[in-house]
């Protein structure tokens, strides 16, 4: 199986990296602005690539996917697999042939996770960052910022954000772990228009016929 991180990404708040001595006042800027953007929203939709490569190793693997965010709500569908995350509660559903599970923890008990509703918000707390240069993809200027943590022990070194610059919106992201992995999500089509309802991000097992339920709660 691809690399499992189940799109909570596995990244951890603290490490220590070769820290500024200040924050990059352009950097903020963008950061704030796509915080801002994504705060305002009702909900987004996306289409995303997800790659694992390793140099070391010759490693290198990719899989599509659909998340849905809301404030702290997130859906992801992989094709294997399918996290639903109500803010409260996280479930994740897995199919392997005929076999059907869903694993039920609560929401946040991970403290050193990265998910697709935190990831707009983690600059604020714990992080150094700076713009590190801009380039143009499909017609629309990227600004590339890079954020490195202040605290040491975590097994990532870095994660660099990509930003639309003309719409604020997030294009993707990368994140370096030490020990040479390389983890990149890229959104392929986003729609920040949805209007989800709050259930939408509920797992309902009765929709899902014959299935094996652990509930770690």
């Amino acid at each position: 199986m691809l690399k499992k991180i189940a799109f909570s990404l596995l990244f951890v708040t603290g490490f220590f990296f070769n820290g500024f001595s200040q924050q990059d006042t352009n950097a903020k800027a963008i950061l704030d602005g796509v915080s801002e953007k994504y705060q305002s929203l009702k909900g987004l939709k996306a289409n995303f690539e997800f790659s694992y490569s390793h140099s070391g190793d010759g490693v290198n693997q990719t899989q599509t996917g659909e998340i849905a965010v809301k404030g702290d709500k997130y859906r992801l569908k992989l094709p294997e697999q399918e996290i639903f995350n109500n803010g409260k509660t996280i479930w994740t559903y897995i199919v392997s042939g005929n076999y059907k599970e869903v694993t039920i923890n609560y929401a946040g008990e991970t403290e050193d996770e990265l998910t697709p509703s935190s990831v707009y918000n983690i600059y604020k707390k714990g992080y150094n960052y700076r713009l590190i240069g801009e380039k143009t993809e499909n017609g629309n200027v990227i600004q590339e910022v890079e954020l490195t943590a202040i605290n040491s022990g975590t097994p990532f070194k870095k994660v660099i954000l990509f930003v639309v610059k003309a719409k604020k919106d997030l294009a993707g992201w990368e994140i370096y772990d030490d020990q040479g992995g390389v983890f990149k999500y890229r959104f392929k089509s986003v729609n920040t228009q949805e209007n989800l309802a709050d259930d939408y991000f509920n797992f309902n097992p009765k929709q899902y016929g014959k299935i094996e339920i652990i509930d770690l709660r």
